[in-house]
């Protein structure tokens, strides 16, 4: 699993104009089942995604795909993690040492 951390490199209005395209970016992968929950960080200056995976490289191309990305107003942490404990709901991703 990951836990990928957005920040954003440009003003708030340069963000908001490419919202719409990232929003539709994310729901292509809530839909492919790789993105489990995402949201803005407050105070809203990025915001973080979880993201179900094995393949570093992977999570790293598809976090280079991002709008935000391509149009130069965010970058990406991605820390990888391993989750032996979860809620209930989330007892699908939950991975063994």
């Amino acid at each position: 699993m990951f836990v990928l951390e957005l920040s954003y490199t440009a003003p708030l209005d340069r963000v908001d104009a490419v919202l719409r395209e990232h929003v539709a970016w994310l729901d292509a992968h809530y839909a492919a089942g790789v993105f489990i929950a995402s949201g803005r960080k407050n105070p809203r200056d990025g915001g973080v995604i979880l993201a179900v995976g094995d393949d570093r490289a992977v999570i790293e191309r598809l976090t280079a795909s991002d709008p935000f990305v391509v149009h130069g107003v965010c970058t990406y942490r991605v820390t990888e993690f391993i989750a032996t404990k979860t809620s209930d709901a989330l007892a699908p991703y939950c991975q063994q040492l």
